[in-house]
């Protein structure tokens, strides 16, 4: 009983000495405490209710609901700009490797993360990204290779094998040429090529060897080259048209496809327009030329090839370029008599005027460079002149739409050394001023 009583004397004595001052310390900091806690749960509710409105946004962008978005009364928001990506090293080209060919696989290309930087984010789409799928095929087939008709192991018997190792090999279930070496094959062509005509094929091989293909026969002149890595067109004068595409399938093919009209040559490389290039003069011949490199160790795979006149229509060209070539516009040999054959191109010309009201035309004659200067000049008058009447009397396009001019062989697309060259040269253009 003492030590009880000794206890609540104590506890008393406690109570007494905690002064009303120190109660009212005591106090404040537990508010202060309860306080705080209560502002801790009211951030945490907060965060908690951010978080599931990005999941909830997130989840609409990556999962979008097939029902697609509700009316508001709001035009619909636009897509955000891509954030462009970086760039992957690539080695050196090397054009005449002493050991093994470099890797075929072009490094993987990540996309810039959620949550990016603001910075970041206002940087410059990537070209590749924005870079024209407006590719149109030619409609008259020059040549098509197929191989499908070729002995596996054999060369193909339509080429013309000039120097190096390659042969017919399977691919899937599809023939292709495989090179195993250096070396170089043509594909011979029934006519010279015309002014406006696209090439397809497909390819497999190493990166960093750039193949190449010309359309001439000129070694120093203008050629379009392709890899996994980058492709386009080089020419003389340390003149460049190249860029980088887009990686393609591991150890799989990918397209290449050019479209040419005049000096205007478009190249496009696994769906994605590599060289853009208005002034490549790349040549017309009877064969094209194809430069493959490769080892035994890394083969290169070329195949599925069309070769065909046309491309870009009338009205795309004048619209980009401002000039149109009427390769199919023909004339008796020193006459300004136009053939009947030429009624197919001058009607598209008629339509393309009445479809574009607003559009006038200027009509050139050009002429190679044989004979007299000025008989040529008064020769190409007359033909642009007969093109202009056609298309009045017989189209009934207003004649105040057209102006002719004759520039005899002042302007050669080609060169009037080989008959191919001055058949080029003879011709019909139609600019937009």
């Amino acid at each position: 009983m003492k030590r009880v009583v000794l206890a609540g004397g104590i506890s008393v004595m406690i109570v007494t000495l905690w002064s009303a001052p120190a109660r009212a310390g005591f106090l404040d900091k537990l508010m202060d405490q309860v306080q705080q806690t209560t502002e801790d749960r009211a951030r945490r509710k907060v965060d908690e209710a951010i978080d599931r409105s990005i999941d909830k946004a997130q989840d609409k962008v990556t999962n979008p609901s097939p029902e697609g978005p509700k009316e508001t009364g709001e035009e619909p928001r636009q897509a955000e700009e891509p954030v462009a990506r970086p760039k992957a090293n690539r080695p050196a080209s090397v054009k005449e490797p002493a050991g093994e060919a470099p890797a075929a696989t072009k490094p993987a290309v990540t996309e810039s993360p959620i949550g990016q930087s603001e910075a970041a984010s206002k940087e410059e789409p990537s070209p590749l990204v924005d870079a024209g799928k407006d590719f149109t095929p030619g409609t008259r087939v020059i040549a098509e290779l197929t191989f499908e008709r070729d002995m596996i192991g054999n060369f193909p018997r339509g080429l013309k094998l000039k120097s190096g190792n390659a042969e017919v090999a399977m691919v899937g279930k599809t023939r292709m040429l495989r090179a195993t070496s250096f070396g170089e094959f043509v594909i011979p062509l029934p006519d010279v090529l015309p002014i406006r005509f696209t090439m397809e094929f497909d390819f497999m091989g190493p990166g960093g060897w750039d193949q190449s293909i010309r359309f001439d026969d000129r070694s120093d002149g203008y050629a379009v080259e392709f890899d996994p890595w980058r492709g386009g067109i080089r020419g003389p004068n340390n003149a460049e048209f190249l860029s980088e595409t887009t990686a393609p399938p591991k150890n799989g093919t990918f397209p290449v496809q050019i479209m040419a009209d005049g000096s205007y040559v478009k190249v496009y490389m696994n769906g994605v327009r590599v060289a853009n290039a208005p002034t490549a003069m790349i040549g017309r011949s009877r064969e094209i030329r194809v430069q493959m490199k490769a080892d035994r160790g890394q083969p290169a795979y070329f195949g599925h090839v069309r070769i065909a006149a046309g491309g870009r229509s009338l009205y795309q060209s004048l619209m980009e370029t401002g000039r149109y070539t009427a390769e199919g516009i023909l004339f008796d040999t020193n006459s300004d008599k136009i053939r009947s054959e030429s009624a197919a191109v001058l009607k598209e010309i008629g339509d393309v005027l009445k479809a574009h009201a607003d559009l006038n035309l200027v009509i050139e004659g050009h002429t190679d460079n044989v004979g007299a200067e000025a008989a040529n000049k008064t020769l190409s008058e007359r033909r642009a002149a007969s093109v202009k009447d056609y298309l009045v009397k017989e189209l009934k396009v207003p004649a105040a739409r057209l102006t002719t001019q004759g520039l005899g062989s002042t302007v050669p697309v080609a060169s009037n050394d080989t008959a191919e060259g001055r058949q080029s040269n003879r011709r019909v253009e139609l600019v937009a001023p």
